[in-house]
């Protein structure tokens, strides 16, 4: 039994929805609420989150208070239950791409990882693969290496310590490419000695900038899912490739210069605009027509 839980309700600035539950198997929903195990210094941290009818509950259990009280703010984080993009939304309610998406989803927000490492080592495990099969490696490499509940129903993502002492062949049995795997070594190893401060946002970018297999699209993914950077457009997104090219009426996809000189004039929100831009595609013009599985990213 948990030594301490702890309760919050948290009043999500503007119309609000709870995600669904994580593709990766971490974050699991149960009925009306969503699930997940996190640890701080070590100690296992549940956190439960469900509608009211004014707010959303959290409930966190952990061996001591200053635990839970951890997985309550990290979780918060992770479920944008304090993000306010009522600026954003003001700021472009007349924009003819933006603006439909903003009145007929005014609750979109971007879901978020409750610390940033694990949105870097997705992000690696992201890269040029179509998302079944990132899904398939993230399930993998959580069932192998992450850390499991006293319960055994859930499991946490594994940590940089943990992933910085496999081997390439252990990390390539999950389905990781050789590259990809020696790339999630160096950077759990950049981590996990404190070279790499993941709070400190630039700098661990210009370090991590260094490690080969990880390049722009990479850090941007893990700005905007793990360090709450609302400016940080993925750029080499294929979606936005795709995107770009047709409302710009390329006739082609769009390069990764091309989408960042799109987004510009939405800056500093890029990342919000074009989160609510693939949202809103079914209002947009010339909207794109689903052929196939889509990879999760074209760059790294």
């Amino acid at each position: 039994m948990a030594a301490a839980v702890v309760e919050l309700d948290a009043r999500p600035p503007g119309p609000y929805r709870l995600p669904p539950g994580g593709r990766d198997g971490i974050l699991r929903r149960r009925g009306r609420a969503l699930v997940r195990m996190l640890h701080h210094e070590g100690r296992p941290v549940t956190v439960t989150a469900w509608p009211t009818a004014a707010a959303v509950r959290l409930r966190a259990e952990a061996p001591a208070r200053e635990s839970a009280v951890w997985g309550l703010e990290r979780m918060r984080f992770a479920l944008g239950l304090d993000h306010d993009v009522s600026e954003f939304q003001r700021g472009f309610r007349r924009d003819p791409l933006l603006g439909p998406v903003i009145r007929r989803k005014p609750w979109v927000r971007p879901q978020r990882r409750p610390e940033p490492f694990e949105a870097l080592a997705w992000a690696i495990t992201e890269q040029l693969v179509e998302s079944e099969r990132a899904w398939r490696i993230q399930r993998s490499l959580t069932w192998r290496f992450g850390r499991q509940s006293a319960c055994g129903s859930l499991r946490d993502a594994p940590a940089a310590a943990v992933l910085a002492g496999r081997s390439q062949p252990e990390l390539q049995a999950c389905d990781l490419s050789a590259g990809r795997s020696r790339a999630l070594i160096r950077a759990s190893r950049e981590v996990a000695a404190g070279r790499v401060d993941l709070a400190d946002h630039e700098p661990a970018w210009m370090r991590l900038r260094t490690i080969g297999g990880i390049g722009a699209w990479t850090l941007e993914k893990l700005a905007f899912h793990g360090q709450g950077r609302d400016d940080q457009l993925p750029a080499g997104d294929l979606a936005y490739l795709k995107l770009v090219g047709q409302l710009a009426g390329l006739e082609r996809r769009a390069t990764t210069d091309e989408v960042r000189a799109f987004f510009a004039p939405y800056e500093p929100y890029a990342a919000l605009a074009g989160l609510y831009m693939l949202h809103g595609r079914a209002w947009l013009p010339g909207k794109p027509r689903a052929r196939g599985p889509v990879p999760a990213a074209a760059r790294w």
